[in-house]
This record gives structure tokens, sequence and C-alpha cells, in this order.
């Protein structure tokens, strides 16, 4: 059963939230993230992305950097920027994104549900990225980002958020990308008490999105045990900072694919072969997108087309054979274009859904890309089944909207 743990957050003053909180680490790279905190000392990145404070030679992987994010954190907590609550609570954090707003309760959980599988993964991890998140939490102590969670959701749960979001937020702002961001404080025990006992019934959580920083924490926290003669398994660091999302509330967007060549096949040819596995619909030059499961929208050649994978090409009691990713792999990817190594090949790039189908055209109308495949969303109860089966989804095949904004709201490992 799931666990969740109030904890005393470190948190903005309240004028300060809006300036401080930034996109997470992994949607950033370097030049990006400098140019986004240029000009804002506050920022969050200046803590998450601190080699933007160092010279562009230095490597980002330098104990320099880990050194100045955390040096960073503790010049803002000195000058006030930040503070410490002064009891163990659970907060709320909501997102506004187009017209839709998901409520998630942020609390700490548990490492070793982590380890015992309480906590479900659906992603393989890079040991790499794990690293450098642990090298931040051990160099600062401190978890910066939390992790997005999934977990099936309770009407009672629901319930209770609802009562307290009818209240003003403690943070409210919309960012520049136009989502907005809502925070609220749980301070009452009995709540606190009583979300935290209606946790302990759900049987399982879920990643939705940070599988390296949820890795990261857990491994960090674990590492801090076995170093601890006196270990007697309520420190702080057993526990991480994550933000949970009831599943019922959580939009998976596509994540699309474009390809550079046609492995030495013409346009005419490619369509040709393609027949095979499925229905070929010419659909012009207006952008299509698939209308449902199995169903495929393809830009090749300045025109759209809608690509239905024929019946027996898939199997849908497989929770990996059912996905839209497999299929493409299964029935294009592999034996049309070659492309059987979907993490290094060098002729395959994904495209977020959130950029829309006309970065798609883009890439391939500028001849970047030579065809680009746009799939059906993932579903919720396609991830948790993932999950449930102990299998690993294929990369790149889930993407999140709204992304969590990192410096709300941090937990201290000590």
């Amino acid at each position: 059963m799931a666990i969740l743990k109030a904890f005393k957050g470190i948190r903005p003053v309240c004028d300060k939230a809006a300036k401080i909180a930034s996109r997470p680490y992994d949607v950033l790279n370097r030049n990006e993230a400098f140019e986004e905190a240029k000009g804002n000392p506050l920022s969050f990145l200046h803590v998450i992305k601190p080699e933007i404070d160092l010279p562009q030679a230095m490597d980002e992987h330098d104990p320099e950097v880990y050194q100045k994010g955390s040096a960073n954190f503790r010049k803002m907590v000195a000058d006030g920027v930040y503070f410490s609550d002064d009891s163990d609570k659970l907060y709320i954090y909501a997102q506004t994104m187009d017209g839709r707003t998901q409520y998630g309760i942020v609390g700490c959980a548990s490492v070793d549900d982590y380890l015992n599988n309480v906590i479900r993964k659906h992603e393989l991890t890079r040991p790499d990225k794990e690293e450098d998140r642990k090298n931040h939490i051990r160099v600062s102590n401190v978890n910066y980002e939390p992790v997005f969670f999934a977990y099936p959701a309770v009407a009672e749960i629901d319930g209770i958020v609802a009562k307290i979001t009818a209240a003003p937020a403690e943070y409210d702002f919309t960012a520049d990308d136009s989502i907005g961001h809502h925070f609220w404080v749980i301070s009452d025990p009995a709540v606190i008490s009583r979300i935290i006992e209606l946790f302990s019934a759900i049987p399982n959580t879920y990643v939705a999105d940070g599988h390296h920083r949820t890795a990261a924490a857990a491994l960090v926290g674990d590492e801090r045990r076995k170093a601890n003669p006196g270990h007697a398994g309520d420190e702080e660091y057993n526990f991480f900072l994550a933000v949970h999302f009831p599943d019922s509330q959580l939009k998976i967007f596509d994540y699309n694919r474009v390809v550079k060549d046609l492995n030495g096949r013409s346009e005419t040819d490619f369509l040709n072969c393609l027949e095979k596995g499925f229905v070929v619909q010419c659909k012009g030059t207006n952008e299509y997108h698939p209308a449902s499961l199995h169903e495929f929208s393809m830009y090749l050649g300045g025109k759209w087309y809608a690509l239905q994978a024929r019946p027996g090409t898939y199997n849908d009691d497989d929770p990996i054979g059912c996905l839209d990713v497999t299929v493409l792999s299964d029935l294009i990817l592999s034996p049309l274009l070659n492309i059987t190594d979907l993490r290094n090949s060098k002729r395959i790039d994904f495209v977020g859904g959130i950029r829309g189908l006309g970065e798609l055209k883009r890439r391939v109308d500028s001849g970047e890309m030579a065809v680009a495949f746009a799939l059906y969303p993932v579903s919720m109860k396609q991830l948790i089944d993932i999950a449930d089966t102990g299998n690993i989804m294929p990369p790149k095949t889930t993407w999140f909207e709204p992304k969590l904004r990192s410096g709300l709201v941090v937990h201290s490992i000590i």
C-alpha cells in the first residue's frame, strides 16, 4: 500500500514564487536554460541547471556544477527568498492548460515503496542521467524537483481537494507559456492525517513523468540508510518529493516520429510497401490527426495520409503489442526503414505532440526529414496495464503536459 508523508516544505515567499518557478531541468538544454534565466537571478534554473552560471567550456557534470547549484540555493535561503514551514504539511499543486485543471497532492513518497515496486515504473532509465541527478541530491541534501506520479482516483480525496481549493491559493500565477499554476498549503492535522490514511489504501502509485529523478532520489536515500549505522527508518532521506495526481485528470499527448530517409526507397515504392500492413488513404495537404488507436497519420511528399493497421497485425491482448509505437516499429520502422534501435539510431527523431502536426510538416518540408508519423496518444489505462504487468514501454511513448514547475517547494533529506 502506498505511503504518503507530510514534510516541512522549503518554499518561496509569496511575492517571489512566480519569478522563481522554472521549467524542469530536462526540457531545456544548457543554452536554452541560459536564455530563459537571463535577467532573472531568482529563476530556479540557477539551482537545477547551474552550469548556466559557469564557463561554457565546463562540463555540465563537473563537480563544481553541483556545488554551484547548492550554493545558489543556499544563497536564496540566506537572502530570505525561501523559508521553511514550521510543521509537517501536505500541499496541493494545480495546473491549468487550455481550460483544463489537474490537481496534485504534494507529499513525500517512500524509498521503500520504490524499491519494493509499490511505485510502479514503465520506462528504463540511463545510469548517466541517474548519476547526474543523484549528485545534485548528494551535494545539496535536497530534493529540488518533484516527480510526477499518478494514482487511481479516490472520490473522497477528490472531495477533500475540491474543498481546499475553493479557498484562495497561496501562489497563483500564469507562466509565460500561458499555463496557470496554483498552490495551496494543507495545515490542518486532521485533514493531513485523513489524506495519508486514504493513500495507505491505494495499492500502487505510478511514475508518470520523471523516472530519472525518481530513481536518483530513491537510490540516494538507500545509500544514506546503508551508510548510517543508527538508521531507524523515519529519517527524511527515506522519503522524496512527489506530486500525486489522480489518473482521471491526466492527459497524455502523442509522441511522434520523424525519419531522415526512406532506406533507399522512392516515395511511390514506400507507399506501395505500406499497403501490406495498412489501409492507406491520401488526405491531401490539410493536417490530419489519427482518430483512434491503430490509425496513424503520415506526412510524405507534401501530403498527409491515414494509415489504418490491418486486423491481425497487432495484438490487443498484449500490453506492449497493442501500443501504436510497437505497431509502427513492427510494421514500418524495422522492416521497411531498417530502424531497430530507437534509443541509438541517428536516422530517427521524436517530437512531442504538444508541438503540433505543423512541426512534423516543417521538418519534412525543410528537407531535414523524409517522412513523419503522428500517433494516437497512449491512454492512462495502457500505461497502468504496462506498469502493473512489469513491462517497459518502448522509448519515447508518453508525453505529459503540462510539466511541473520547479522551485515551488523543495524537500530536505536531512
